[in-house]
């Protein structure tokens, strides 16, 4: 897959593009269909494409050749889908974007396979850019690659105690979702050639836009429609997730509602169809969504205030705005 781009500034759905054209013509080997196809099956299965947009985005920011750019960026979209098989099989989730999940379509014994292939394929594609950038890019890869599982670790031991506070939660997010989202920025940046103090805005632009992001995707478990968010609406309360709804329902809620809570939520033999609409009915009464909406404004602002500073022309910053608002108005 040899990928010449033109020298231009880009659009984000001429990035969106661009990004889906060389997934689609990304050549695996043919055998074994079952390590392959798989792999295959899940980058075709739609997305946002967020975290490579952003990687040229950012990059695009800086210089307008992007070629240097774009295979880390396919390298980050690998890597993110990687992570996505691995959380589907330790969530037990049947649907991702819409579709069977790889360890539904075939078993968990492939989708565990197909997921550690994928990152010997991101770092195929990573090590394809400059070798002036190699160092300082793959040390943030991997930076962020450790943080994810260390965030999916605290996660999974989350369902196994009562309370979480909400700086534990914002904590694991943090090293689940958003430190992800600032290492696409920060290569896209340093690819870019930017300044050191503009790949530390960028950074934290992206880390409090990923923030945001997942507290977003919080409230679509519950509140979104299951047809556009690609995912059974309340399979994180059925999983007894301790999504920001949950802790700051455990916060808000007091005497017999608390109690309710606290038996939904520590019961495993309760019908889920049942506990959705039980723990939903508690959320509504203890105000977390609105609470959650502004928290996610909060940290939409954090951002927009991060980018501001970057030492460049205001309407070369216009791309990174309009995904961010475009990320705060997303219903999937």
């Amino acid at each position: 897959m040899i990928i010449q781009l033109l020298k231009k500034m880009y659009s984000v759905e001429e990035l969106s593009e661009l990004v889906e054209k060389a997934l689609t013509t990304m050549e695996f080997p043919k055998e074994p269909n079952n390590l392959y196809d798989p792999i295959k099956y899940v980058l075709l299965s739609g997305g946002k494409r967020i975290r490579p947009i952003l990687t040229l985005s950012s990059c695009n920011m800086f210089k307008e050749t992007l070629n240097d750019a774009i295979y880390p960026a396919l390298a980050i979209e690998m890597f993110h889908n990687f992570t996505l098989v691995h959380d589907d099989i330790m969530d037990n989730a049947d649907i991702r974007r819409g579709k069977e999940t790889i360890h539904k379509k075939w078993n968990s014994s492939v989708a565990i396979l197909s997921g550690d292939a994928m990152t010997i394929f991101a770092y195929k594609l990573l090590v394809k850019t400059d070798q002036k950038f190699i160092l300082p890019i793959i040390e943030i890869f991997n930076s962020f690659s450790l943080g994810i599982c260390e965030g999916q670790q605290v996660d999974m031991d989350f369902e196994n105690v009562r309370y979480t506070s909400l700086e534990e939660y914002t904590k694991m997010i943090e090293l689940k979702t958003a430190v992800l989202l600032k290492g696409a920025l920060q290569i896209g940046a340093i690819i870019g050639e930017a300044k050191s103090s503009d790949v530390t805005l960028i950074g934290d632009f992206g880390l409090n836009l990923g923030m945001a992001f997942q507290l977003q995707d919080d409230l679509l478990d519950v509140y979104g429609d299951t047809n556009v968010f690609g995912k059974k609406q309340g399979g994180d309360i059925v999983a007894n997730k301790k999504t920001i709804l949950a802790v700051k329902a455990f916060c808000n809620a007091r005497g017999a509602k608390l109690d309710k809570l606290k038996m939904l939520y520590q019961q495993n033999d309760i019908d889920p169809h049942t506990k959705i609409i039980e723990v939903v009915n508690i959320f509504n009464e203890t105000n977390v969504k609105e609470e959650t909406e502004l928290l996610i404004t909060s940290y939409y602002n954090k951002a927009i205030e991060s980018i501001e500073k970057v030492n460049i022309s205001s309407s070369r910053k216009d791309i990174l705005r309009n995904i961010a608002s475009k990320i705060m108005n997303r219903n999937s």
